[in-house]
């Protein structure tokens, strides 16, 4: 997981109506709408329930330490979904002992390297980068109106570039990726191929794959890998990485399809893929 700064998530929490206006007029649907999109559920399944679960988020002090802010703005996004939702008063593993005797039904917490959300009923555990990957996915299939049959290019083949292009598979896009690191490229194909049966394009050359495809996820941790010249004024971007990987020039012109955010989609999907489960146990 890319380690966040606060700046990067400075404002988050006094800008989620403006983020569900802003998703709306990309999509169609505000935050909670895509994420109930993504994890396949209806807004009228969740609505009774949701209200009824508590989430606690852990600060972890290890490592590099708490970024500041970070707990708070989960515990924000959580709240403007629908659910319950508070910040433990403790952190490390006296945080999650407070969290268990609140009696949260979902625990958050994230280090150096994880950011995870583990159902205590149901002792599962989603991963952010797959929760990110599968929600900008979502986001892109939703904002250009469906990728079946599509030629799609996912930039990046880490573990949300993974889960993006199997979220894309899902959706019957074309894919194509690329990484500077070709050898992850050949892993992601290998993956698609044994889990999904699905063959994939292997691009070499980064300007000549961007001049190729309408359709992007961009999933690297570089930023200005793509300049306002590399992309078509109908290029539709999902851009899950941190930093963002346009340069200024790019930003503004593809702003209207644009889907880009650090921490809100992700968030979102996971409290949802964790709700999931607790919802189709009560039946």
């Amino acid at each position: 997981m890319t380690r966040l700064q606060s700046a990067d998530i400075t404002g988050i929490s006094a800008r989620l109506n403006e983020y569900d206006e802003e998703l709306l007029a990309k999509t169609g649907r505000t935050l909670r709408g895509l994420a109930c999109y993504a994890v396949r559920l209806s807004e009228e399944d969740i609505a009774a329930g949701m209200a009824n679960i508590r989430i606690g988020m852990v600060p972890i002090g290890w490592g590099m330490g708490v970024i500041g802010g970070f707990s708070e703005t989960i515990r924000d996004i959580l709240i403007h979904l629908g659910f319950q939702s508070f910040v433990s008063g403790n952190s490390n593993v006296s945080g999650l002992a407070e969290a268990l005797e609140k009696r949260a039904d979902i625990i958050f917490l994230s280090d150096d390297d994880h950011f995870v959300a583990l159902n205590v009923e149901c002792r599962r555990v989603v991963e952010n980068a797959e929760a990110t990957g599968k929600g900008f996915a979502a986001g892109l299939n939703l904002m250009s109106g469906g990728l079946q049959g599509q030629e799609t290019l996912v930039i990046g083949c880490g573990p949300v570039g993974t889960s993006a292009a199997m979220t894309l598979a899902d959706y019957g896009a074309l894919i194509s990726v690329y990484d500077i690191e070709p050898s992850r490229s050949r892993q992601l194909a290998r993956a698609l191929d044994r889990k999904q049966n699905i063959k994939i394009r292997i691009e070499s050359d980064l300007c000549r794959a961007l001049s190729k495809h309408r359709f992007l996820v961009e999933a690297t941790n570089s930023a200005d890998i793509i300049r306002a010249k590399d992309l078509s004024p109908t290029t539709y971007i999902a851009a899950p990485g941190m930093p963002l990987g346009l340069n200024p020039a790019a930003k503004k012109k593809a702003f209207a399809r644009l889907l880009h955010d650090p921490l809100q989609t992700g968030v979102a999907i996971m409290g949802l893929a964790e709700l999931k489960p607790i919802l189709l146990q009560k039946g």
